[in-house]
């Protein structure tokens, strides 16, 4: 069997580890990557010894690299075309109708609000997202409430199959990256976020809770990642007053030094299938705190291993920091994240994910 993975390839995040990570897990004879774009995510797929073709587009609405996947698909004989993301699911309504290839997707968010913020045009792409969604022979949610919303948009059940997430779990914890590098010491409460800078992941939640508790107690935050509204998210700090408190980092590659250096793993977004940024905190043995979203349930033991705080709230988020921050001075806090990894590393390994995606390509091609 023959599966092409599309992509548009200037993902950074964690879309761009999921897949790469995955294909890992496969034979170059098994898969191939297709991507819209040079770069980082091209490179890194090629050093990581995945077959990588590029189609390159001259702006993201460049459609005339569809007769070129078109006859990759027919040259190259693919059983299975695996979409991930709103641009390739587009694309994938094309490439299906001119091969008649089988056509499956991960979906990484909510189709709905992949273009939040973005006006008319942002409209007319979500318009064309849900009707993509719609159209696929199969689909891997990542949760089971992630199934549910997929048939909330009219998906039959039997086409939905619950994959979670995962990821090569180490056996020992990174060595952390020193705190003084941020100018700070091991009596601080360090907290870590690993998101892309975008409205859907709710850092301003995170800065209203952070704003609520005393500035003589008040938490550090490590913000990891970048994205389109870096510079509205640094002013929304500075509006709180929150400059010394909230160390933006951008990207970064030793995203598990950074987890294993703090106290807290954060999550706030509005939206999420799996988050895998929350197994990368899991694997350094650090306790999460997140917004009750995807599939974050079947990951955490409430009170034991973490905290679920309802979405969009700052109260029930500053909270939570509390008695995390308590926890850490009872000396509580790592036997939670201690916990936490037990549990993750035996239930969301990424050769778990792998070996049940290939009975299901077979499932779905006999």
């Amino acid at each position: 069997m023959k599966v092409l993975h599309l992509i548009s390839g200037g993902e950074t995040g964690g879309s761009k580890k999921h897949v790469i990570t995955l294909l890992e897990k496969f034979s170059k004879e098994e898969v191939t990557l297709a991507l819209m774009q040079e770069g980082a995510f091209a490179e890194e797929a090629r050093q990581k010894g995945i077959q990588t073709k590029v189609f390159s587009q001259s702006s993201r609405y460049d459609v005339s690299i569809l007769k070129k996947l078109v006859s990759f698909i027919k040259e190259e004989s693919f059983d299975i075309l695996h979409t991930h993301g709103p641009r390739a699911n587009l694309f994938g309504i094309y490439l299906k109708k001119k091969t008649g290839i089988r056509w499956v997707t991960t979906v990484h968010s909510d189709p709905s609000l992949d273009f939040v913020k973005s006006g008319v045009k942002g409209k007319v792409f979500t318009t064309l997202s849900m009707y993509a969604v719609k159209k696929m022979d199969g689909y891997f949610a990542v949760s089971e409430r992630f199934k549910q919303n997929l048939m909330k948009l009219g998906v039959s059940g039997e086409k939905i199959h619950t994959i979670y997430n995962g990821i090569d779990f180490t056996e020992t914890t990174a060595e952390p990256i020193s705190r003084s590098e941020f100018g700070l010491s091991d009596e601080d409460f360090v907290m870590a976020m690993v998101a892309r800078l975008h409205p859907i992941k709710g850092h301003t939640i995170v800065f209203d809770a952070m704003k609520s508790i005393e500035e003589e107690k008040r938490p550090h935050l490590l913000l990891v990642g970048d994205g389109p509204i870096k510079d509205e998210l640094m002013q929304e700090a500075a509006k709180r007053g929150l400059e010394s408190h909230v160390h933006f980092l951008g990207f970064r590659s030793d995203v598990d030094r950074i987890y294993a250096t703090s106290d807290l793993a954060l999550l706030a977004s509005y939206s999420e299938s799996f988050p895998l940024a929350l197994l990368e905190a899991a694997d350094q043995h650090v306790p999460l705190l997140t917004t009750d979203v995807g599939g974050v349930n079947e990951l955490i033991d409430r009170g034991e291993t973490g905290w679920i705080v309802p979405v969009g709230e700052a109260g029930p988020y500053a909270d939570a920091i509390g008695q995390a921050m308590e926890k850490k001075e009872k000396g509580e806090l790592k036997k939670m994240g201690e916990k936490l990894y037990v549990y993750a590393s035996s239930h969301f390994s990424l050769g778990n994910l792998a070996e049940r995606m290939k009975q299901i390509y077979d499932k779905i091609v006999t």
